[in-house]
């Protein structure tokens, strides 16, 4: 299976894309991720914000269409666009840069679900978080278990 790589050049990509992540933890702060269907690896629940969206809406719907979750966004922990980290190339060929808004959630109510876009969930121990983990998310993951009062801007 073809796989979600960072690319390089950022000339290469077809535009900016707006997008929203989740950092879920349980009671046992077990964080919880989703395999993606695109590429097969490991992530944080999210997606595109969609025309005449909020982030907060977004990050919402999201959550709920890959997961199954009804969640409340907690706080933000930070807002990433880093061309180095944040332009990515599918497996189609496709390149686009996102700035992405990743906030911490709470579970508010649903099942765990898989759609689509989603091969399996799992709830995950921190010291335990799978090796083929998509790397912007994992700097995303590193910002929310710091657990500072003001977001992170990278």
């Amino acid at each position: 299976m073809a796989v979600i790589t960072l690319e390089r050049d950022h000339e290469r990509a077809l535009g900016v894309r707006p997008s929203v992540s989740a950092v879920i933890f349980d009671r046992r702060r077990r964080l919880l991720l989703q395999q993606r269907s695109d590429g097969g690896q490991w992530g944080l629940p999210g997606g595109s914000v969609e025309i005449g969206e909020s982030v907060s809406d977004a990050v919402a719907r999201e959550v709920r269409e890959e997961t199954g979750l009804t969640i409340a966004t907690r706080r933000l922990v930070g807002v990433y666009s880093e061309p180095r980290l944040q332009v990515v190339r599918y497996p189609d060929g496709n390149v686009w840069h996102y700035v992405n808004v990743c906030f911490e959630c709470v579970v508010r109510g649903g099942t765990l679900t898989t759609c689509d876009e989603t091969l399996a969930l799992e709830w995950v121990a921190l010291d335990a978080l799978p090796a083929a983990l998509l790397p912007n998310h994992r700097i995303r993951i590193r910002d929310a278990r710091a657990r500072r009062v003001a977001a992170f801007v990278r």
